[in-house]
């Protein structure tokens, strides 16, 4: 009888982790008119900035509104901010630079040339730089976004896609060639480290949880690795669906996403700095593979767009005009 008990308990368990459900539900859609592809979203005080095509269009988070446009980002990937300075930046992959604007204007103010076909751009808080990830020519640009002034280059031995700070002198980069993380002395501007992440392949998202010291990277083949951000090790695998291009943490919820390009969202829930719970693969849109979180209320913005159908095995399915939107997901 004891054993009959205990196996029930153990099914309902189980089967309250399978329902387990993070609360998220699409509760908007900001639709955007202008052409051409997308990559990273950013969240910055009340507005969304989102690259599309050969620019990036500024809307109100909570509304959806225009709010303005920074033209000529030919090839933009990422926006990043410093409000030390009043200004905001550009990664522009084929014009490999950096435009630099006025956050309260929006204009462009200044470009800055970086190496080949900068991707990742983001503000680093304990060197007050602003670094880019450049795929082609496999380096990171280091800027002095005061002087608006290139301060250092640092080589790497692969394609940087994501990089993100410890906030304490350490840069931790994903190198998509060599399914590992890199860290970088961002004092010294050098190489510290080369990290295996195996058996995670091809990251790409890369988020952190300074607080537990743990990194989350988000591989090509289905999983999010966490990896201890002092020495390297893997201290967990989660399953993740197909695509991912992105991954954030939330801090208040202690949330994991990864945005998945097959058409989901995967919230994982971090119970402690080794133990994690996935709670859902929600099931958002074909082509929402990166993300950002508002870090004030939660909400979760995907973009993405309607794709032609019958696209040859292969390929990536062109993009329907006029299709292009950002997806807004909040906890209920």
């Amino acid at each position: 009888m004891m054993k009959k008990i205990l196996l029930c308990l153990t099914l309902l368990a189980a089967t309250a982790d399978s329902d387990a459900q993070s609360g998220y539900k699409l509760v908007n859609t900001f639709s955007i008119a202008s052409g051409g592809g997308w990559d990273y979203i950013a969240v910055h005080g009340n507005k969304l900035y989102v690259s599309h095509g050969n620019q990036v269009n500024i809307l109100d988070k909570k509304t959806g509104d225009s709010l303005g446009v920074i033209p000529g980002t030919i090839g933009v990937h990422g926006i990043a901010f410093d409000d030390a300075s009043g200004k905001g930046f550009t990664s522009n992959g084929r014009l490999n630079n950096v435009f630099v604007f006025d956050l309260k204007t929006n204009l462009v103010m200044d470009s800055i040339k970086t190496g080949e076909n900068p991707d990742a751009i983001f503000y680093e808080d304990y060197s007050g730089k602003i670094i880019t990830c450049n795929g082609r020519s496999k380096d990171l640009t280091v800027i002095d976004p005061v002087k608006n002034k290139v301060v250092a280059t640092i080589q790497l031995t692969g394609k940087p896609e994501t990089a993100v700070s410890d906030g304490a002198g350490k840069v931790f980069v994903n190198n998509e060639d060599k399914s590992e993380i890199v860290v970088v002395d961002i004092k010294n501007y050098k190489v510290m480290a080369n990290w295996s992440i195996a058996p995670g392949e091809e990251p790409s998202g890369l988020s952190i949880d300074r607080s537990t010291k743990r990194l989350f990277a988000g591989c090509d083949n289905r999983m999010l690795v966490v990896v201890n951000a002092t020495n390297g090790k893997i201290v967990s695998k989660q399953p993740i669906d197909d695509g991912c291009d992105g991954t954030a943490f939330n801090s208040k919820l202690q949330y994991v996403y990864s945005s998945n390009g097959e058409g989901s969202l995967t919230v994982i829930e971090e119970l402690s700095r080794d133990n994690f719970k996935v709670l859902e693969n929600l099931r958002t849109q074909k082509g929402a593979r990166t993300l950002c979180v508002d870090p004030e209320s939660g909400n979760v913005f995907l973009p993405t767009a309607d794709f032609e159908p019958n696209t040859p095995e292969g390929q990536w399915p062109k993009m329907i005009p006029g299709t292009f939107r950002v997806l807004v997901y909040a906890k209920k």
